[in-house]
């Protein structure tokens, strides 16, 4: 990697090339495994370049065999090793959901602590790049719900850079989502700085400070919640926006003070509303934040359907029109405290 590189912006595709780049010069039990990402490069070029540097032994081309992949993976741990896997796309990943979640997820406890699986999974996730079904899913809450397993979401390239090499130095299992419509996004990142001094894995961020209305989300829904806060200040309704970065472990504590501010929240994710991310969100916020809530809080997802062809993506994916409308309705609601007197 040059100088320029490392002075410039980087798409979070190039960013999270060299999040794997780092990790595997920092330390030689880091080794890659995925269909296609050792001469290709990957089907989006995030492993591009790591073959000539790395050679066949860390940067292994494997069959089409998620299950075997995983597998694989769950041995080299064994071993000592730090496996990254990649699945090409978000939904050939359920022909691995044995191996997740009866071993990955499971192997740290049933030994009591003595067997660690230090392995992070690369899922390239979600809509918005024209693709259809099994290559646009949103599988997180499958995930979340499993004990044992860390799931992480990015947004932006730094924090591609830096959760990577977080993830594959933690020895916990790590499911690490990547917003495939982000891939090109650009964004300043600091390669030169030490994970340790960056903030941890499980930590939401405030993107955006807002006083009236608490928005909820993670991955290319951060932008949304962005452009929604935009829109919102015309009419003077100010948004706090927070990314969650962390969708298991939650950060609960950044999340509360926020609803404790602001009385009123919206959850936005692209995947179906029933059993969603959402659902458990609400549910937990409901309960911390009760005697603080103004209104009740409201989710806008994805709709509970397969996902759609490409031309209809669009009427699928939560867009701005739509979450404007959730801030409406939650805004709509009296304040308690309306009319009493002092």
């Amino acid at each position: 990697m040059t100088e320029s590189t490392r002075a410039s912006d980087l798409t979070m595709g190039k960013a999270l090339g060299a999040g794997l780049q780092r990790a595997m010069r920092d330390d030689e039990r880091v080794l890659v495994m995925g269909e296609d990402i050792g001469r290709l490069g990957g089907v989006f070029r995030i492993t591009d370049g790591l073959l000539d540097e790395f050679g066949s032994d860390r940067v292994v081309d494997t069959p089409l065999a998620e299950s075997g992949i995983v597998g694989t993976a769950v041995g080299l741990a064994y071993r000592g090793y730090r496996p990254v896997v990649e699945i090409q796309f978000d939904g050939f990943v359920y022909p691995a959901f044995d191996q997740i979640v009866c071993q990955v997820a499971k192997l740290h406890y049933r030994t009591r602590g003595r067997v660690k699986m230090p392995i992070t999974i690369r899922i390239p996730w979600a809509g918005g790049v024209g693709a259809a079904e099994h290559h646009s899913e949103s599988p997180e809450a499958y995930f979340v719900h499993t004990a044992g397993l860390r799931v992480v979401a990015v947004s932006h390239p730094q924090d591609a850079y830096t959760m990577l090499r977080q993830a594959i130095a933690c020895d916990d299992p790590v499911v690490f989502f990547e917003p495939k419509r982000l891939y090109h996004a650009k964004g300043p990142v600091d390669l030169d700085g030490d994970i340790a001094d960056a903030p941890p894995m499980g930590v939401a961020r405030v993107v955006r400070p807002g006083d009236d209305v608490t928005i909820l989300t993670y991955g290319a829904q951060v932008t949304t919640a962005l452009d929604a806060a935009i829109a919102a200040e015309d009419e003077g309704v100010s948004l706090e926006v927070i990314d969650l970065r962390s969708l298991s472990p939650v950060d609960y504590r950044t999340i509360t003070a926020s609803v404790r501010k602001t009385g009123r929240v919206v959850v936005t994710h692209e995947a179906a509303r029933e059993g969603g991310v959402g659902a458990e969100l609400i549910a937990s916020v409901t309960e911390k934040c009760f005697p603080y809530l103004e209104a009740a809080p409201l989710r806008v997802t994805g709709h509970d359907i397969p996902y759609p062809p490409a031309k209809l993506e669009k009427h699928h994916l939560p867009d701005l029109d739509r979450l404007l409308d959730a801030v409406d309705r939650v805004r709509d609601v009296p304040h308690a405290n309306a009319g009493v007197v002092a």
